[in-house]
């Protein structure tokens, strides 16, 4: 049997279609196949693979960790260098109230610690989320998921849970003293490209503050300059008590974290002790490709060039069957009439060299999450491509 065959045969499927594109390498913007067909790639892993694929930086530091050790003790009992120059690095680049970094294996994981760290620092269980949010697939991030379709099948779930429509004043009205937290995520992901109305986060953080429910933001796809600074909560100057992280943060490589005040995430290390653990959550080289690959964004100040190229994007994406364009930085939605559409034209790009996706609450846009170091020329092609599979 080849590769193909094992595949669907031996790896569990989350699809009854998977694409099953044999890649065999990647580079830069690109991803190459079994064949040797190159596609220009839209995804970038969703959000993973912000300084493109293979940046010799991040290939370098994981060799460098590999010679010198790889797992050794579950995280938080022995001191690993990358581990703590990484939380480090991230502390030292985030608000004075994000200074502890509790490392996990994905975004999901960090989403379900959040949420115990925020019942263990409050005392409440109540937690208030948003219909069309997404944090993950595990069943805690599973319960506050803005999405019945996906939750149905898995009930009973996490009880006290609470939806509300982003942007609303009935959110913002429910959170009183038995709400734990907030969860939101700073710019909504799945649901298109959904970014808030300043005021509103204003008033959510203020009534976060007033009623002592933590605010957290969850940033897991629109970190690390996806938006055009280095966070997506710097464009409105509200800062939360606790902040998810992953996809960009590894480099490439499987990694999550939460992130809140020190005096905070010592609630976990008592009644009981290991409040949070995990056995591979920090691995040595995840943290040493996450930190590589971070301090290649902050030096070759890649995020600097979003906004132009963005704008490029947006200059380009005319024709009179998209409806909608909506973007942060290179977080970008493309509006079609139905997921019909969505899908004929996705397997069109990839017929002519062109890897693209959609969106789980808005499958009738096309996502757009390039590298952020993709190029002019490569943008052009990119929207060339997309306009005539249109």
């Amino acid at each position: 049997m080849n590769n193909r065959q094992l595949f669907l045969k031996h790896t569990a499927q989350t699809s009854p279609t998977p694409l099953a594109l044999e890649i065999v390498s990647a580079s830069g913007s690109y991803l190459y196949d079994l064949a040797g067909k190159k596609y220009l790639d839209l995804i970038g892993g969703i959000s993973v693979c912000n300084i493109g694929h293979g940046h010799p930086a991040v290939v370098a530091a994981i060799k460098q960790q590999a010679d010198a050790y790889l797992h050794v003790m579950v995280y938080g009992e022995v001191v690993q260098s990358p581990q703590v120059q990484y939380a480090a690095l991230l502390a030292k680049h985030l608000p004075e109230n994000l200074d502890c970094v509790y490392f996990t294996n994905s975004g999901a994981e960090a989403t379900e610690g959040a949420l115990k760290l925020a019942r263990r620092v409050t005392g409440r269980t109540d937690v208030i989320g948003c219909n069309n949010s997404y944090h993950g697939h595990t069943l805690g991030a599973l319960s506050v998921m803005g999405s019945e379709y996906w939750r149905n099948a898995f009930r009973p779930l996490l009880p006290g849970v609470w939806h509300y429509d982003y942007n609303s004043r009935e959110l913002i009205d429910a959170i009183n003293e038995q709400t734990s937290c907030v969860i939101i995520e700073t710019i909504q992901g799945e649901a298109g490209v959904m970014a808030p109305d300043i005021n509103w986060l204003k008033q959510l953080r203020d009534k976060c503050s007033a009623t002592g429910a933590l605010l957290i933001f969850d940033e897991i796809q629109c970190g690390f300059g996806r938006t055009g600074t280095l966070w997506g909560f710097q464009h409105y100057g509200v800062i939360p008590d606790i902040v998810l992280l992953g996809k960009a943060l590894g480099g490439g490589m499987p990694m999550g974290a939460f992130v809140a005040s020190f005096g905070m995430m010592q609630e976990l290390t008592l009644n009981p002790v290991l409040g949070h653990i995990t056995t591979f959550g920090g691995h040595p080289l995840c943290c040493a490709a996450g930190m590589a690959g971070m301090q290649v964004l902050l030096d070759e100040h890649i995020i600097d060039g979003v906004a132009e190229k963005e704008a490029l994007f947006l200059s380009l994406l005319k024709h009179p069957a998209i409806k909608a364009v909506r973007s942060k930085g290179l977080l970008i939605a493309i509006e079609l009439d139905t997921q019909q559409q969505v899908s004929q034209t996705l397997a069109r790009c990839l017929e002519k060299g062109l890897f693209s996706d959609w969106f789980l609450f808005a499958p009738q846009c096309i996502r757009f999450a390039p590298p952020l170091t993709i190029s002019i020329e490569e943008i052009h092609t990119a929207c060339d491509i997309l306009i005539s599979c249109l």
